[in-house]
């Protein structure tokens, strides 16, 4: 059983207190697969590709009316950046701290943008997008995977216990399939290419040094590229899976490695769902794959479809809560769903 085949979010919070968020993320999770909190509602430096700017080796990013922007040097953005990543680390170490955890030996997981979705947002400072760059899109996955292995390494040495690695990979699909916007009209960006694609994931699995995961919300996962990556998992929003991911759902997990179902609604429904029926929407999955549902209990995770930046706090603690039931009752007896 990986570390991934259990409950856990997907890394954003509503609000903007860590501390608040590690307390109840940690609360919830502890048993299953906690993670740290990010907080996108603090601004600049604390989104995706914001937090890039705080784990990155030796790049440093700006902002620009677009986005973020490679920069010479670092400035206020790259510092901020660090500031509220480490805010959040500390946020971790004390709620962990607080719940006894510290030796447990239960994992924990740590989010960053992917490489490919990094190249896709950052700017060069011609304006264009790093990925149409083929130089750039290789230094910045070698300063994220660098980057990424040293934070991990940090966690788990403050909360001695093993930290596995997410990458947020929501760009993924539309780079590889060329729909990426350029500058003007008259700049297309191209296609990644699939071999890169493989080549730059691979390298941050490599660096990692530990479990990774790829997480996207966005429908069309390129399942021909996560097949042949050495990823060990992938998370997907179940209700973007189409009939024509089930076959590349199907081989992922036939080849032994663990599919995370995000079956929980990201904002609060106009009906608050049991944990039976987050569970039942899980296991339909893989009853449409074809596999037992015993046989697979060990290689399916259940999170909440995306990000809960959007939520109220009061959905996001509910929507972690439904997701550690369901995923216990999928470990004890999932014919019984």
């Amino acid at each position: 059983m990986t570390a991934f085949a259990t409950a856990s979010g997907i890394g954003s919070w509503p609000g903007t207190t860590a501390r608040q968020a590690a307390e109840v993320v940690v609360g919830e999770l502890a048993g299953a697969l906690a993670h740290i909190v990010e907080l996108p509602g603090r601004g600049v430096g604390a989104d995706t590709i914001g937090r890039a700017g705080a784990l990155l080796i030796d790049v440093a990013i700006d902002t620009v009316p677009r986005g973020y922007r490679v920069a010479a040097r670092p400035g206020a953005v790259t510092r901020r950046a660090v500031s509220l990543l480490d805010e959040d680390v500390d946020a971790l170490e004390e709620a962990w701290e607080t719940a006894g955890l510290r030796g447990s030996g239960r994992p924990v997981k740590v989010q960053a943008p992917g490489p490919v979705t990094l190249a896709a947002e950052l700017e060069l400072s011609n304006g264009h997008r790093a990925i149409t760059d083929a130089g750039a899109i290789r230094d910045l996955a070698a300063s994220l995977a660098e980057g990424v292995a040293a934070h991990r390494a940090t966690v788990a040495r403050r909360l001695d216990t093993p930290v596995v690695v997410q990458f947020d990979e929501p760009s993924m699909p539309a780079a590889l399939a060329g729909r990426l916007t350029g500058v003007t009209a008259l700049t297309p960006v191209h296609p990644i290419d699939e071999t890169l694609a493989i080549t730059l994931l691979d390298g941050c699995v490599a660096a990692a040094g530990a479990d990774v995961l790829v997480h996207s919300c966005a429908p069309g996962l390129p399942w021909k590229v996560l097949q042949r990556s050495k990823i060990h998992a992938v998370s997907v929003d179940v209700t973007a899976l189409q009939a024509a991911d089930l076959d590349g759902v199907a081989e992922f997990v036939d080849s032994g490695r663990t599919v995370v179902l995000g079956a929980v609604a990201a904002t609060a429904p106009a009906r608050r769902p049991s944990a039976e029926e987050v569970a039942k929407a899980a296991v339909a999955v893989i009853d449409r794959l074809g596999f037992s549902r015993a046989a697979l209990r060990d290689r399916i995770g259940i999170t909440p479809a995306c990000g809960l930046a959007g939520a109220t706090p009061e959905w996001a603690r509910t929507a972690i809560d439904l997701t550690r039931k369901a995923a216990e009752a999928l470990a004890d007896d999932p014919d019984a769903i």
